[in-house]
């Protein structure tokens, strides 16, 4: 039992303290997008963007041949 009051008094400091940390920061996000609303939209934007390819090498065939290549 004493265990249960001694978790009891230590998580729920804990627990109020972390939970207003985190309104902290939602506020100041909230605040962040009602200042600057394009900002926002770029970002959301950016998140769904796919990653550029990769590149790729260019093949025996390819046009680009440089000028200090051995073949004609």
């Amino acid at each position: 039992m004493a265990i249960l009051q001694f978790l009891f008094i230590v998580l729920v400091p804990v627990v109020v303290a972390a939970g207003s940390l985190i309104a902290l920061f939602a506020v100041g996000a909230l605040f962040d997008a009602l200042d600057h609303p394009d900002e926002l939209r770029g970002r959301i934007e950016a998140a769904f963007r796919r990653p550029p390819r990769t590149p790729r090498e260019a093949g025996p065939e390819h046009y680009y041949r440089p000028y200090w290549s051995a073949r004609p």
